[in-house]
């Protein structure tokens, strides 16, 4: 039996499993309001609250299936996008800062072959993500002998300065609990970037509640002593590969990608 790769989805099966489940509950609450407590105000609600929550486990289920890998592919597109902006000729070292279940982390492989790869993440029992995931997805895609994976926190790689030739990272800086300031996790991933290096990272860089002015960031970034950094704001409003239906708060909203070298 050939073996199948398990990248997850942005919106987590268990997500939807309740959703469809609260709609059950609550399609049984109304039926019962209805047949023998007999009070219609009460039925209404509950009946409205039975069909906002079917509408949002369909929208979700929508969602589930344009992320998914072999299906919608809007992750692997975004990870495409990311990986089209780092400036690297792929000899040396490179960094995946919070691989999740290594997605990211084999394409890098795949489009750089001479690369020596490490992926790190928390691993966080709030996410359906594992160390073990990852390494089965490398060894069914066949880059096992070029990918080491290891347990971190983005906020304090254990890593020396300048340590790889490039780094990337895809929606993570944002989630991560243990910084407060989200551009200290930034500072904190080029630290670890050789001079000269590339790096291109992708977050909700365009929410000003976590990232403040993106354009007076990039020029501390650059006083710094970052040798060139671009920065593209707004993109779910930019790819064709987002629909606009996702392009919601509480799904993309504000996704940005800064890139360079050092």
């Amino acid at each position: 039996m050939n073996e199948k790769t398990n990248y997850g989805n942005w919106v987590p099966e268990k997500a939807l499993y309740l959703l469809f489940a609260l709609a059950a509950v609550f399609l049984t609450i109304t039926v019962l309001l209805r047949g023998l407590v007999q009070i219609p105000v009460l039925t209404i609600i509950m009946g409205v609250v039975f069909v906002m929550t079917v509408i949002m486990a369909v929208y979700m289920l929508v969602c589930h299936e344009t992320f998914a890998f072999g299906k919608g592919n809007m992750m692997a597109e975004v990870h495409r996008h990311l990986v089209e902006h780092l400036e690297w000729n792929g000899e040396g070292t490179l960094l995946d800062i919070g691989c999740g279940a290594a997605a990211l982390t084999v394409r890098c492989a795949k489009t750089f072959p001479k690369a020596q790869i490490t992926a790190m993440d928390y691993w966080g029992a709030e996410w359906n993500y594992a160390k073990e995931q990852c390494e089965k997805n490398a060894r069914i895609e066949g880059i096992s002998d070029r990918v080491t994976f290891q347990k971190g926190d983005a906020a304090k790689l254990d890593f020396a300065d300048e340590t790889f030739d490039a780094a990337v990272s895809n929606f993570v800086f944002h989630e991560v609990h243990s910084a407060k300031d989200k551009r200290d996790v930034v500072r904190e991933a080029l630290r670890v970037v050789k001079k000269g290096g590339a790096f291109s990272f992708q977050d909700m860089f365009s929410q000003e509640a976590l990232y403040g002015d993106m354009d007076a960031f990039v020029k501390q970034l650059k006083a710094e002593g970052i040798s060139e950094i671009h920065y593209i704001g707004n993109l779910e409003k930019k790819l064709d590969a987002i629909p606009g239906y996702v392009t919601t708060p509480w799904m993309i909203s504000g996704m940005g990608i800064i890139y360079g070298k050092k």
